[in-house]
């Protein structure tokens, strides 16, 4: 029975439609055209799918989470691929892996009442999975080289559009506070509890033992213009203390009135030195521990029903990590493998 509602083929237009825009502007016309004609042709197939599927029987709004979820992973993982310089008769057969593994993975996990927030990370987790094993399988046919390969597996076309975003609201709160710098407020306040406000600071003196507090309600600012299942995402791994704090910072409408400016760009400066850096250490030694790590919450059933659906592969690596030996493949797939196990727990 046909899904009520969903017309499939004018939303996977649409999806079409607005890719367009994100397309990168150095594409040439073939470029364009294979990212916006992959994108469609795979949310069309899926939503047809799914419109035609008598077991699953999802409702609309699956329905069209599924398809948009294919539509926009086809997006990014299309880009990696022209960026990558793979010659164009293998983009194909890639992209039909990553469309197959997106729907299979999606489907199994919103018919099994998953939140939201683990099917995705469980469909990008097998989705950069499947396109780093499809390029080393090129190279294994030695139908690349290694430079190639090294080249095409350090494509994230979605990691870097996170990046511009984030740049883009820290460039938009520091607008916003340089232009509140007039009205000197005089200073952030705690959150809304019991408790003394903490008052201004000098710009040459340190922040003191309020700069948790001050930096926590610059963190509230930012998140008051992000997407609500992106900011859940990021609280959830929070000292459960703190994201409370943060959420009730962002319940205060006036905050960026209350917040003084300089405060809130000494903050941002802080905050973003101490990040850590985009190149991890993939030693062996660092990928067993991690994978040790994690284990001390998992018994051994419970952590071979999370890897059920994975390949043999991935479940001899993460149980021979278990033993302290780490089973040969690349580091970057190791390391999303352990990820992937973090975030299960």
């Amino acid at each position: 029975m046909a899904i009520q509602g969903f017309d499939y083929k004018g939303f996977a237009q649409n999806l079409a439609q607005q890719a367009l825009e994100l397309i990168p502007k150095d594409f040439n016309d073939n470029q364009k055209n294979y990212v916006a004609n992959t994108l469609l042709n795979f949310s069309t197939i899926a939503g047809q799918a799914l419109n035609d599927d008598n077991q699953l029987n999802f409702n609309l709004d699956q329905a069209m989470m599924i398809t948009q979820i294919i539509a926009e992973w086809s997006f990014h993982k299309s880009v990696d691929l022209i960026r990558s310089g793979i010659p164009q008769q293998y983009w194909d057969p890639i992209m039909q892996k990553i469309a197959f593994t997106i729907f299979e993975i999606a489907k199994n996990a919103f018919h099994q009442g998953l939140p939201q927030d683990q099917c995705l990370q469980l469909i990008e987790h097998h989705v950069k999975k499947t396109y780093l094993d499809c390029i080393a399988e090129l190279k294994d046919k030695n139908l690349i080289d290694e430079g190639l390969m090294e080249k095409a597996a350090s494509q994230s076309n979605i990691d870097a559009m996170m990046q511009q975003q984030a740049e883009a609201e820290q460039q938009q709160a520091q607008a916003q506070a340089q232009a509140q710098a007039q009205n000197q407020p005089a200073g952030v306040p705690q959150p809304p509890q019991p408790g003394a406000m903490p008052t201004g600071v000098p710009a040459n003196e340190p922040l003191g033992a309020d700069a948790k507090v001050f930096k926590l309600a610059t963190l509230a600012l930012l998140f008051q213009k992000m997407k609500q299942e992106k900011v859940q995402t990021i609280l959830n791994k929070f000292n459960p203390d703190d994201a409370n704090s943060v959420i009730k910072f962002m319940g205060m409408p006036d905050l960026g009135e209350k917040v003084d400016p300089g405060i809130t760009m000494r903050c941002l400066e802080e905050i973003r030195t101490s990040l850590p850096s985009a190149h991890l250490d993939l030693t062996p030694s660092k990928l067993v521990t991690k994978i040790q790590n994690v284990s001390q919450y998992f018994d051994k059933s419970q952590l071979e029903l999370v890897l059920r659906p994975e390949r043999a592969k991935v479940k001899r690596f993460v149980f021979t990590a278990l033993e302290g030996e780490y089973y040969e493949m690349p580091p970057k797939v190791a390391n999303i493998i352990a990820t992937h196990i973090e975030d299960s727990v």
